[in-house]
């Protein structure tokens, strides 16, 4: 059985900084593509980052220059660091996990947590 959790989300002021943790629980399988997503209500999840297993990483327009997507193959981890955070990444932040096993290969997603960057 898989678990993606997540991490570490909370209350900022803006130009603050929040670290974003998310582990992938169980055994029997690798980890391919890792992504951190968000989504805010009446609107669709929205790609914010994605590191490959070799570390080759993408970020949203809107992030790049502030966020850092990171990971640690050997612990099946990854984070995001989010720096000069601004009101508009206010949203729920959602880790995904392309899990592979020799019969499968699917995407888990965690259950989410809450960014609010707000005075």
């Amino acid at each position: 059985q898989v678990q993606v959790v997540e991490s570490g989300g909370g209350l900022v002021q803006p130009g603050g900084s929040l670290r974003l943790s998310c582990a992938a629980r169980g055994s029997g399988f690798s980890i391919g593509t890792m992504a951190w997503y968000r989504q805010v209500p009446e609107k669709q999840r929205e790609l914010v980052a994605k590191i490959s297993r070799l570390a080759v990483t993408n970020y949203a327009d809107s992030v790049k220059g502030r966020f850092t997507i990171s990971r640690d193959n050997t612990k099946s981890t990854m984070s995001l660091q989010m720096n000069s955070l601004k009101p508009e990444d206010t949203a729920v932040y959602f880790c995904s996990a392309e899990i592979v096993t020799l019969s499968l290969s699917r995407t888990y997603w965690g259950q989410g947590t809450q960014v609010t960057v707000s005075s």
